[in-house]
């Protein structure tokens, strides 16, 4: 028979499928219930030119397709290249497979694995710009097995488990403590010598410690609590990544009781929104109160800049590459009725949320208390070494948390390019653990180091180097 677009039937996606570029349609292939097939024709077809190298063009990249049976992932390659004792490129032959044998075991009535093998035998050649006939077969086998169905995801968690992967994972979590150590020692050293410093001159009589000159971060301590410039915008920043860190902590939650099984599709995604939509009453609530601590009077300006201060750029990048993906005709690209759904989110969850938080944060905020008393005109910043001015602290905060968790990266980012299964939550939450404690012992030395150089002006210092160390 001849198989045409117009038996192809689409399946409904779920929300984080979409997201997820998942567009999932009806094969062709019959693989009834412990019915076995041997070379059953699914179709047969003639091979225009264009078609011909639309599929050599696929085979050259290494295309494979990605089915599911119950739920259960199937990959394949489409063709191989026969590149074997010829070294000019224009000598290579193209080939198409045209027949697909499944292999499924079953326990009882569940089906607990299925695979797919290609005929290396069975081949259509597309080394030539000419009409080919194909016939495309597939054979089915079933086998029993004595593997529960509870367990039947364990072949694909496995692939993250393996000893060398595993040993890989412990060798960054032990580089991560090492660094953890360092700073540790590196910080106590810092802090005991400046107690040190302070028991010395608190222990002498009360005259000769009037006589003594101040230096360093004493020196400068009417300043210190000075409020920042673009309090509204850095109030925004504060709310908005204690929001994404209430997400992130969540989003490990759910990982680590198991919600994110493996090809369990569209999961994260569908977290990731309802997540961040119901968080962001926190967002509003931080916010708006360290806004009024500040002495700030615009409170709804300052409630609408949370609410784009993440949303907005993350908008514009969106418009960016749907428009990217739609040019490339991709499965990327987001359906119109799928951005509907998470406009009206947006505004009917997430918006609502954040005005109450913002509202919450207006009514239950406290005075701003300094310990010491503020100055009414800021002391001038001497001039600075410019291994102490921001850009190379903003490399120094990046580069330490970055040298802890690169190891873990590099896994993250090729579950997240699709051809590796990610499934150690429980260590990546280590390595997250330590990312922070990393992350707070790198800000408060930096943040030392700047005060004793007599440089007041902390505070967007410290949100900047924390946002360049996990960035």
């Amino acid at each position: 028979m001849e198989w045409n677009l117009d038996h192809v039937k689409e399946k409904k996606e779920a929300l984080g499928e979409v997201l997820n570029g998942d567009r999932l349609v009806s094969a062709p292939y019959k693989l009834n219930f412990r019915e076995e097939k041997d070379s059953s024709v699914v179709c047969k077809k003639k091979l225009s030119k264009d078609e011909v190298v639309f599929f050599r063009k696929a085979v050259e990249k290494d295309y494979y397709f990605q089915m599911y049976y119950d739920d259960l992932p199937i990959w394949g390659f489409i063709g191989k290249v026969d590149k074997e004792g010829k070294a000019d490129p224009s000598e290579y032959k193209y080939y198409l497979y045209k027949h697909i044998q499944f292999d499924v075991l079953y326990n009882k009535d569940r089906v607990i694995e299925i695979s797919a093998r290609m005929d290396p035998h069975l081949l259509v050649d597309l080394t030539e710009d000419k009409e080919v006939d194909a016939e495309f077969m597939y054979t089915v086998k079933w086998k029993e097995t004595d593997t529960p169905f509870e367990k039947r995801m364990e072949r694909y968690s496995m692939s993250s488990s393996l000893p060398h992967h595993l040993e890989i994972h412990w060798f960054s979590i032990i580089n991560s403590c090492v660094t953890v150590l360092l700073l540790t020692g590196f910080l106590a050293t810092i802090l005991m010598r400046v107690l040190k410093n302070d028991f010395i001159k608190y222990g002498q009589d009360e005259e000769a410690a009037d006589d003594q000159e101040e230096t360093g971060w004493k020196y400068i301590h009417g300043d210190v609590f000075r409020f920042p410039k673009y309090k509204s915008l850095f109030a925004a920043a504060l709310g908005s990544g204690t929001q994404l860190f209430t997400l992130t902590v969540f989003i490990f939650m759910l990982a680590l009781v198991g919600v994110f099984y493996p090809y369990n599709r569209g999961a994260l995604f569908t977290a990731l929104v309802v997540i961040y939509a119901l968080t962001s009453g926190i967002a509003g609530y931080v916010a708006t109160s360290f806004y009024c601590q500040l002495e700030g009077t615009n409170w709804v300006r300052n409630l609408l800049l949370t609410g784009c201060l993440f949303c907005g750029p993350l908008f514009l990048t969106f418009c960016f590459l749907n428009t990217v993906a739609i040019a490339y005709s991709a499965t990327a690209a987001l359906p119109f009725g799928t951005i509907v759904v998470i406009v009206l989110i947006w505004t009917l969850v997430t918006s609502p949320l954040l005005v109450l938080g913002g509202i919450a944060g207006k009514n239950s905020r406290a005075e701003f208390q300094a310990p010491c008393r503020t100055t009414k005109y800021p002391r001038e910043i001497p001039p600075l070494p410019w291994y102490r001015s921001a850009i190379p602290q903003m490399a120094m905060a990046g580069f330490l948390p970055f040298s802890a968790i690169y190891i873990e990266l590099y896994y993250i980012f090729a579950s997240v390019w699709g051809h590796r299964i990610y499934t150690i939550y429980s260590i990546l939450f280590i390595v997250f653990i330590i990312l922070l404690i990393v992350t707070a012992f790198i800000t408060v030395a930096l943040t030392y180091f700047q005060l004793a150089a007599e440089d007041h002006e902390w505070w967007w210092r410290v949100l900047v180097d924390r946002f360049f160390s996990f960035v």
